[in-house]
């Protein structure tokens, strides 16, 4: 994958790490999640802030309402962007509380989260990397 520099307009490419990640947002299914955290350990490197950050530097390109806080929270500026997105893919929803600020919904996590399985992946399976990959 490459980028546009901001600052040379030049192509760069992604730093391994960050296309790695993003390769895992790409596969998580429409209506799932995963959370930052899920995404490192799936690749086995990195940890929460780390996928964060490549999220938030290069995750543009690809469905990063996808990639989601533990808590179900939506990303705080974005919420109405990955609302709509959450509703058009089904992603389950748990409704706001009165007290909420804005009573923007949460992510029903214990509905929507995915563990890089398959529908006919065994327990425990997890589909391969793309190729080059852990």
């Amino acid at each position: 994958m490459v980028r546009m520099s901001e600052e040379s307009g030049a192509a760069a490419e992604l730093p391994e790490y960050a296309e790695r990640v993003l390769e895992v947002a790409e596969m998580i299914p429409p209506g799932r999640v995963m959370t930052y955290g899920d995404v490192a350990e799936w690749l086995e490197e990195g940890g929460p802030r780390q996928v964060g950050r490549v999220m938030a530097l290069y995750g543009g390109a690809v469905p990063w309402w996808r990639v989601v806080r533990a808590d179900g929270a939506l990303l705080p500026g974005h919420e109405l962007r990955a609302l709509e997105a959450y509703r058009a893919e089904g992603t389950p929803l748990r409704q706001a509380g009165r007290t909420t600020q804005g009573h923007v919904p949460r992510i029903d996590m214990r509905r929507a989260r995915w563990d890089g399985g398959t529908a006919t992946d065994g327990p425990g399976e997890r589909p391969q990397a793309p190729e080059g990959h852990i």
